[in-house]
């Protein structure tokens, strides 16, 4: 028996291509958002410190006038880490400091990657 015989005269059910249409960009545009998302989450978290590096980098660059624990040194007047005045300062602020130097701190730009200068910022921030 074919399509409507015996019936009264139906149509044949149409596919409404707008809707289809409109269901796939919706389909599309939900899963470009999740990919941008996705994405974002990724290249916008923030690196994890490299412990060991840093520690090992403190020991070699820094321990000597800030001291092991970097409580700072009385005698050379330089800062507690874990002061209010050092934590208060942007990672920014830091990594001028230690790239460019300040007072009588020597700038270490020339002797440490910025990923090491990183990774020293988040020791730092460490010794809250």
């Amino acid at each position: 028996m074919k399509y409507g015989e015996g019936r009264e005269e139906e149509t044949p059910p149409k596919i409404d291509e707008e809707n289809n249409m409109e269901r796939k960009v919706k389909q599309l545009c939900g899963m470009s958002l999740t990919a941008m998302l996705a994405g974002a989450c990724l290249f916008n978290s923030p690196a994890r410190a490299d412990v060991a590096s840093a520690a090992a980098t403190y020991k070699a660059k820094c321990a000597g006038c800030h001291g092991a624990d970097g409580k700072g040194k009385d005698a050379l007047k330089t800062q507690d880490f874990a002061s209010a005045a050092v934590q208060g300062m942007s990672d920014a602020d830091l990594t001028t400091i230690i790239t460019d130097g300040k007072g009588k701190m020597p700038g270490y730009a020339k002797s440490l990657k910025p990923d090491q200068v990183k990774d020293l910022v988040a020791f730092i921030r460490s010794k809250k």
